[in-house]
């Protein structure tokens, strides 16, 4: 009952957000929720030892490591987000009431849709860390897109728009493609003695893996592969990304980055242990590695030269999607490790800069990197909170983000690639000069234009993302033993070795 409580809770909150009329109890509602769903997932914690093996081979709805690992970090930025929605909120309705003469309905229709879809949004990512059968997965992933779809399409312009419209065609035809992988795992399912068929759950697939068709289940992977890969923003898949980390509200654009990406990356990570246990992980390894460079090399190549903060930061994250792909491709006890960490440290750090970025667009009504200039003279809190930002999400020691990154450059050098660590080594350098003359442009100087009037940096702007930025430089320096101990046992699922 704890895992659909769970489910359930969020789900609940979201009708009740649809239906409650003032905007007092709506965001009330909205914390509640976040804390009621932190409190019960970091509960689950207190009992680590239930998640040191695969879930029952017959079980579609269970949670492992990796799944608890995911639930975790969607819960916790979850509920940091909802405290800095209320605040958002508050000064877009304030901003409604001066700009906006159409009428009390019109203005207050959208915080309703938004503040629903973003707890529906959590319930449905609560139920894919928690799906062990991969057609269960897929209703799932796909739920995801439809109740965030809103959250994009918030402001109600022709670019919010066309980033919604991009965001549903392109992630449809992504899930028809891992759909289509589920039905080739069907059929690598039907095993030699007697046409027996084994239930697509992890679990069973898993411990029969001998018994799959080796042929069918590559092509099982690849499509997998694709389909969840374009959800998670992986080149050349990625196109949808840019527009809807652009446009969204700085708060659905932190979830969209730093919870769906790492969603939509554990059903990729459940085809790879299926390929794994069948003694195909080569090829699935193969195909990461490939898919992981090549995305950090596209969003190096967009970075540089980038005239718009909010979409460098959503080429950020395809780079550190390719991060994950790449750790996960190396695999063994080291690269799977760097890889999860890297998991929980580029969440984070992302999330605040998201929400950072929401804070310049608000004082400054632009998103042009050029028209920006002197932040440190208008907006000091934020200004510090956004440098200290880039030097976390580049890697720069001793944020968190540098410790996982150079976990995965030892195990391709362990593994005595180096031709893959020189090039993943040239990528991060590539992406952080491309990030550092946009970031410190912004920040120092004259400012081009005063803003219309004088900003305030209230409490809510700057509280939820400094704490994020604290926990991304705690990482840095100190790794919980409990989070240690989760790390090594969800690599231990993934093939990763003890």
């Amino acid at each position: 009952m704890h895992l659909y409580a769970l489910i359930l809770i969020p789900a609940a909150a979201g009708a009740a957000a649809f239906a409650v009329r003032p905007d007092a109890a709506r965001r009330l509602v909205l914390v509640a929720a976040a804390v009621v769903h932190s409190a019960l997932t970091f509960s689950l914690w207190l009992v680590p030892q239930q998640f040191s093996r695969l879930p029952d081979r017959m079980s579609w709805i269970a949670l492992d490591a990796a799944g608890l690992l995911v639930l975790s970090i969607t819960s916790l930025l979850f509920l940091i987000t909802a405290f800095y929605t209320v605040g958002y909120l508050r000064r877009e309705h304030d901003e409604s009431h001066r700009d906006i003469e159409e009428g009390f309905y019109f203005r207050n229709a959208p915080e309703a849709v938004f503040t629903g879809c973003l707890l529906f949004f959590l319930s449905s990512m609560t139920f894919v860390t928690m799906c062990q059968h991969f057609g269960l997965l897929w209703v799932a992933v796909e739920a995801t897109t439809l109740v965030s779809a809103p959250l994009i399409y918030f402001h109600r312009q022709h670019r919010s728009l066309e980033a919604t419209w991009k965001y549903l065609l392109i992630c449809s035809v992504g899930i028809a493609l891992a759909l289509l992988g589920n039905f080739l795992l069907a059929v690598a399912a039907t095993s030699a003695e007697g046409g027996e068929r084994l239930p697509l759950v992890v679990g069973s697939l898993a411990a029969d893996g001998a018994s799959l068709n080796p042929l069918w289940l590559k092509a099982a992977f690849v499509f997998l592969l694709v389909g969840y890969g374009t959800k998670m923003g992986l080149a050349p898949m990625h196109t949808w990304l840019p527009d809807a980390h652009s446009e969204a509200p700085s708060s659905a654009s932190a979830l969209l980055s730093g919870a769906l990406l790492n969603c939509a990356f554990l059903g990729i990570l459940r085809a790879h242990q299926v390929c794994d246990a069948a003694q195909h992980g080569e090829f699935s390894r193969s195909l990461l590695v490939g898919f992981g460079l090549l995305s950090m090399a596209v969003a190096g190549i967009f970075i540089v030269g980038q005239s718009d903060f909010k979409r460098m930061l959503a080429y950020s994250s395809i780079e550190h999607m390719g991060i994950l792909a790449l750790g996960a491709g190396l695999g063994g006890a080291l690269g799977t490790y760097g890889m999860l960490l890297h998991a929980v440290n580029h969440s984070v750090t992302k999330a605040m800069l998201f929400l950072v970025a929401g804070n310049i667009l608000g004082v400054f009504k632009t998103k042009q990197c050029s028209a920006i200039r002197g932040m440190n003279r208008v907006v000091p809190w934020t200004t510090l909170l956004w440098v200290a930002g880039f030097l976390a999400i580049t890697g720069s020691p001793p944020f968190g983000v540098f410790l996982s990154e150079f976990t995965i450059l030892r195990a391709a050098l362990d593994q005595g690639r180096n031709i893959v660590a020189a090039v993943y080594l040239g990528l991060l350098v590539l992406i952080f000069v491309g990030m550092a003359t946009i970031v410190l442009n912004m920040s120092q100087g004259e400012p081009a234009e005063p803003p219309a009037q004088e900003p305030r940096e209230t409490f809510s702007m700057i509280a939820p993302p400094a704490l994020l930025g604290l926990l991304a430089l705690a990482l840095g320096l100190y790794i919980p033993p409990a989070l240690n101990d989760m790390l090594h046992r969800a690599a231990e699922a993934l093939g990763g070795g003890a």
